[in-house]
């Protein structure tokens, strides 16, 4: 009989937890303990040598657990079940989003190293590689959607740091205004400047998407990272990061995560562990509520535009070639261009009532912020204006709530929306 392969939905449950080790309980408890006992000396030393590299694991070797901050049996099994979506061969899970981007590239980069970035990306994340980066040697060079391959070689070059490239990154979707980049060219250009020797790493922020609707690995990308107190918490109760990749280059990673000391503890993992069980159902339901919401903002006179991957046509060119090849959804992240300007957007936000005014996105709960003035405050203003973060633009992120609730509340909001009549 053929081996059944359980999908991860199903998985889940259950994955890397054998409830003989906790009394018989079926659901995994929460291991509150900062420090693990050994059986014996020798054992200790062995656990040691593997945790700092002293030696290769044996054939049928563990890593034992020494000490929180290194391991804790919460995070494993939370990581061996992250690892299962994106079918990567290791994640390691932070106490916060931008813990793992800032982990990941403090130990990717190293002074000289040029680093080429898509815009637009999370505020947090520009900020970091804007302001912080170069105080340490390390060149940036960004891209906008739509930069061709070829266009971007000559950019590199022109930089006169092509043989210093060290990394790729890129958000795609982009955050806030859903523009999408090819994985797969960025790794196409990664390999030109690349060489055996020097492999150029890819890594995407799949925070919009993921893990259900983006894998970026299976395109080519070397490393993925998440916030994962967006759609894989799902509940607005947990700050946490991940990032996932192969065994070589995650190593590394926990390596100097250990060292930083921003791992995620025993109860943010729990919290993951619980999440993850709806994670599917959830998505699901928040990508068919979207769908739902753009038809009705679509039509609605206050509304000039909508940015939403689900209304791309083939009249949209690239960009739709991408999504239909790159992407499994159009998934619940909508941003939408008011009318009447900040003042417009503004209105808006303030007459939501169901729908609530905060920053974040991917959770049960509907949310609604207004970006230019909220998670990308920090942008240059000109830069804003050339990545369409423009004063009237509003970021949704659907929720689990019935549709028609989602519908009439921003309905009732945009109505209050008062218009010049030159404007109109």
């Amino acid at each position: 009989m053929k081996k059944h392969q359980f999908r991860p939905e199903s998985l889940m449950m259950s994955y890397g937890y054998k409830p003989e080790w906790s009394e018989g309980a079926i659901k995994c408890p929460i291991f509150q303990t900062s420090t693990f006992v050994f059986q014996s000396a020798e054992e200790g030393k062995a656990f040691f040598e593997l945790a700092y590299g002293l030696r290769e694991k044996g054939e049928k070797e563990k890593p034992g657990l020494i000490y929180s901050r290194l391991n804790n049996p919460d995070l494993e099994i939370l990581e061996n079940r992250l690892s299962l979506w994106d079918g990567a061969e290791d994640c390691a899970v932070f106490e916060s989003g931008m813990s793992a981007i800032t982990t990941a590239m403090l130990e990717f980069l190293q002074p000289g190293d040029l680093l080429v970035y898509s815009n637009p990306v999370y505020g947090g994340t520009s900020h970091f590689i804007q302001h912080f980066l170069p105080k340490y040697g390390i060149d940036v060079l960004a891209f906008a959607p739509g930069t061709s391959k070829d266009q971007l070689i000559r950019m590199i070059e022109e930089s006169g740091q092509a043989d210093r490239l060290a990394m790729v990154y890129l958000e795609t979707p982009a955050n806030p205004t859903n523009d999408l980049i090819s994985i797969k060219m960025c790794r196409e250009l990664a390999d030109h400047f690349g060489s055996a020797e020097h492999r150029v790493l890819v890594a995407v922020d799949n925070t919009y998407l993921g893990p259900l609707w983006q894998h970026p690995l299976k395109h080519g990308a070397d490393l993925v990272l998440y916030s994962a107190t967006k759609y894989i918490g799902g509940h607005s109760d947990v700050i946490a990061g991940a990032v996932l990749g192969s065994k070589e280059l995650m190593e590394r990673v926990k390596t100097l995560r250990t060292f930083l000391g921003n791992m995620a503890g025993p109860w943010t993992g729990w919290l993951l562990l619980r999440s993850l069980e709806t994670l599917k159902i959830r998505m699901q339901r928040q990508a068919s509520n979207a769908k739902k919401v753009v038809e009705f903002l679509a039509e609605h006179p206050k509304v000039e535009k909508v940015h939403y991957l689900g209304l791309l046509t083939p009249e949209d060119g690239e960009q739709y070639h991408i999504f239909k090849s790159q992407c499994e959804s159009a998934g619940a992240m909508v941003s939408i261009e008011v009318q009447g300007g900040e003042a417009g957007a503004f209105q808006f936000l303030n007459n939501l009532k169901l729908v609530k005014l905060a920053v974040s996105l991917g959770s049960t709960e509907s949310l609604a912020q207004h970006p230019a003035t909220m998670t990308h405050a920090g942008l240059d203003p000109e830069e804003k204006l050339r990545y369409g973060i423009t004063p009237n633009l509003v970021r949704l992120s659907v929720g689990v709530e019935h549709p028609d609730d989602i519908i009439y509340d921003l309905e009732n909001a945009l109505n209050a929306v008062e218009v010049e009549p030159a404007m109109v």
